[in-house]
């Protein structure tokens, strides 16, 4: 688990001195580096959400399907 928690935190540090390097090395100003991180987190937040709303859908029509087969059995199986 120690070693879990150790890879975390230099895979974190890794992505910060990334992130810190390319904040001070990309050829653009503060205001439109800002403004390009804040669409691409919007983007990957959008993304995300499509994602979870897809997977709810599928589980809920995966428990219709399931109460439904349990009715129609005439007893509670689960």
């Amino acid at each position: 688990m120690k070693k879990l928690i150790t890879f975390i935190i230099g895979i974190l540090a890794g992505a910060g001195a990334g992130v810190a390097g390319v904040a001070l090395f990309v050829p653009e100003t503060s205001a439109e580096l800002r403004e390009r991180i804040k669409a691409g987190f919007q983007e990957t937040l959008a993304a995300a959400r499509e994602a979870s709303a897809q997977k709810r859908a599928q589980l809920e029509a995966e428990l219709s399907s399931l109460t439904r087969t349990t009715d129609n059995h005439g007893s509670d199986s689960l």
